[in-house]
This record gives structure tokens, C-alpha cells and sequence, in this order.
């Protein structure tokens, strides 16, 4: 059992050896926050990042639910959901969604961490735990691998908080931002100062302080998320500060190289919805000038196919002939109709296909086909193809 050691500094690392994470990630924050993005991308992504921390922030406790479950859990009240652990994750949503809404300058006090302990804990786990209440004496817990003990419950549990709470606004400050984060997700874990939701109330401040670093006007990453599936890592550079008294050098290593995956990861999001954007633009502009009566009704069809394809991530031939089929039915051979209108599309580049086991096709929009064609060849194209049949691409 490794028991808890009053810190004689709250931030101590060596800056050199983070001096690479750190520059890292404070690249991948701002690129992130410089990129411009449309409204309604981000509240789209939004929901899914906040999907991928809830699911992250519960599933290391041992929580498990399906997508479903999930999905109710960020739905419903905690009152109409039957499981502790979808009550967990219900209970977390509204907490990250009350901490959206604080404004960054927002001192950082003892009640606003008793606040957040008790939302995250409020009808899911105040059965057994008193939400925003410290642990009194003889009130102790253990947790982790290997056993870990968090501070001695009663005055030392009081003393090691109300200090814990005043570095944040003294020693907290004279370092950057997101090494104030992870100290502060790392040394609220290692205290442990209530009976329950520890460390979901850590991931949550962590992601409140995150939100200063400029990611709160552009968009949330999900770090749980990053916990959740590097949780063997997680755990280990946790508890390797705990055996070297308190250096965080080990965790801020590892969370800076989260904060930097993570927003990498949503960067790319943003940047495959503007390359869909453009694809779309394009795609309407080009095809909804086509004159003569015949190319007016295949562009119709063929903007169906595209908007579509937009949609997913490619579909299979067969799965896109259903979809399709109340543009094609009244033809008098809809598949062959289909099939000309890929091979038109593949011709003039806005589309690509990949052959599949068993004589199966994967019909995928070309993202890039924007890029690669002006308005003159596309036009240049459409004039020369053929008036009959085309070959066809499964030919």
C-alpha cells in the first residue's frame, strides 16, 4: 500500500525533459484554435467529443454501457435512467455542460471544486457518498495499481485540500496553462479528498482548465477519451509520480502528448467537413448550371448519388441502389441507369470506387476533386461524354 505523502511542492517537474511535449501541444492547441470552422460543425462535433469524454471519463472507472445506453444517458435525467453506471454518465454531461458555461476568469476556489464534486456525483452515487462533502476521520480510500491511499480522511484530508486549493491560485500561475492542468487532475487524484467520483471530478477539472487555454471559444477535446484508451499508460504515470514524491514529470509528458493526439484528432474533423464544403459548393454550382434538358435531369441524380456519398464514409453498390432507387424507378432499367451515372461521375472525377471481395464495390466521393478540376474542364468533360452507354467500371 502506497500511502499518501503531503507535497512539498505542487508543481515540481524537469522542464527540459517536457520542453518537447509541451512545444507540441501548445502547436496543436493553437492550430486548433485558429482554424476557422462553421457553427454548426462545431456544436455537430461538439456532441461527439463530449460523447467520447463521458464514455472515456466512466469507462476507466469499470463503467460499461452500449451506444444506446449512452445516448439515453445524455438524454434523459439521472431519475429516468435504470443503471449506476448510465446515472455515472448522465450526471457527468450535465457536469461538462456547466463548466462549458463558466466564465475563464472564474477563480479556481475550494467551492467551485466541491461544486463540481457535487454534480458529478449528485443521482448516481450520493447513496454512498455525500456529494461536495470531504472525507471526515477514519472516512479513507484505496485505489489504483498497484493500492494507493489517498490522504488520511478528517484535518489531514482538510489541510491537504484547503492547501491543494490555494496553490491553484499562487504556484499554479507562475507555469503554463496546460501543465496547470494536468498538476491539477494529478494532484487531485492523488489526494482523493471524498468518498467517490475522485477521479471523474479530476477529469473534469482538468477539462475546465483546458477550457483557458483558448479551446473554449473553438471547440472541447476529449481527454477522457485519451485516459480511456492509453489507460494502462494513464495509470502507470500516475502512479509513478506518486513513488517519486510528487515529480509530475511522467504525467505531464503523457497528458501533453494526449492534449496534443486529441486535438489532432479533431482538427482532422474540422478539416474533412471543409473539404466537404467545398465539395458541396462545387458540386452545385457546377452541375446545377448544366442547360439542355437531358444533363438537367442527370444532374439531379447524379447531385442524389453525391449528396450521399457526402454523407458516410462511402457505401457499398448494392447499399447505394437502395438508397437511391426513388430516383431511378420510374426508368425502365434503373440499375443500368445507376451504374451509367457512377461511370459518368468516376469520368469526370468527383467520385472513385474500390473493388471489394465477391465482386462487391465501395462507391466513395473524391474530396479532393475541387482541387483537381476548373470550372472550363469540367464543362470541357461533360461535352464530351458520349451520349450512349458508357463502359462501365464493373466491366
Amino acid at each position: 500500500m502506497i500511502r499518501y505523502e503531503f507535497p512539498q511542492h505542487w508543481i515540481r517537474y524537469d522542464v527540459l525533459a517536457i520542453a518537447k511535449e509541451l512545444t507540441a501541444a501548445k502547436a496543436a492547441v493553437l492550430s486548433l484554435a485558429a482554424t476557422p470552422f462553421q457553427r454548426s460543425w462545431a456544436d455537430e462535433l461538439q456532441v461527439i467529443q463530449l460523447k467520447l469524454e463521458i464514455a472515456g471519463t466512466s469507462r476507466i472507472e469499470g463503467a460499461e454501457f452500449t451506444e444506446k445506453e449512452l445516448d439515453a444517458a445524455m438524454k434523459e435525467t439521472p431519475e429516468q435512467l435504470h443503471t449506476r453506471s448510465q446515472r455515472q454518465a448522465a450526471a457527468a454531461v450535465a457536469t461538462y455542460r456547466w463548466i462549458a458555461k463558466l466564465p475563464n476568469d472564474l477563480p479556481i476556489t475550494a467551492d467551485l471544486v466541491c461544486e463540481t464534486h457535487r454534480r458529478i456525483v449528485t443521482g448516481a452515487d450520493d447513496d454512498h457518498c455525500t456529494p461536495g462533502k470531504l472525507r471526515a476521520r477514519d472516512e479513507n480510500v484505496n485505489f489504483g495499481v498497484p493500492r494507493h491511499r489517498g490522504c488520511e480522511g478528517g484535518d489531514d484530508c482538510g489541510k491537504a485540500f484547503a492547501e491543494f486549493c490555494r496553490s491553484i491560485q499562487q504556484e499554479f500561475t507562475e507555469h503554463d496553462p496546460l501543465i496547470q492542468a494536468l498538476a491539477l487532475h494529478y494532484h487531485f487524484a492523488a489526494m482523493h479528498p471524498f468518498m467517490d467520483g475522485n477521479g471523474r471530478t479530476a477529469r473534469a477539472l482538468e477539462a475546465l482548465m483546458l477550457q483557458r487555454t483558448g479551446l473554449k471559444d473553438s471547440l472541447f477535446i476529449a481527454m477522457s477519451n485519451y485516459y480511456h484508451e492509453e489507460k494502462t499508460g494513464y495509470l502507470t504515470a500516475l502512479a509513478e509520480v506518486r513513488a517519486s514524491r510528487h515529480d509530475l514529470t511522467p504525467f505531464i509528458k503523457f497528458g501533453l502528448r494526449g492534449i496534443a493526439s486529441q486535438c489532432e484528432r479533431l482538427l482532422s474533423e474540422i478539416r474533412m467537413n471543409i473539404r466537404k464544403a467545398l465539395f458541396r459548393n462545387m458540386m452545385f454550382d457546377l452541375f446545377k448550371r448544366l442547360r439542355t434538358p437531358r444533363t438537367r435531369v442527370m444532374a439531379d441524380r447524379h447531385l442524389q448519388i453525391l449528396k450521399l456519398l457526402l454523407d458516410v464514409d462511402g457505401l457499398v453498390l448494392e447499399e447505394l441502389s437502395k438508397k437511391t432507387e426513388p430516383e431511378y424507378r420510374k426508368l425502365n432499367n434503373p440499375y443500368k441507369a445507376l451504374i451509367r451515372d457512377l461511370n459518368y461521375l468516376i469520368k469526370l472525377g468527383a467520385i472513385g470506387y474500390q473493388k471489394l471481395e465477391n465482386d462487391r464495390y465501395r462507391i466513395f466521393a473524391k474530396l479532393e476533386w475541387p482541387t483537381q478540376i476548373t470550372e472550363t474542364e469540367f464543362f470541357a468533360r461533360v461535352k464530351q461524354m458520349p451520349k450512349a452507354k458508357s463502359h462501365s467500371f464493373l466491366d
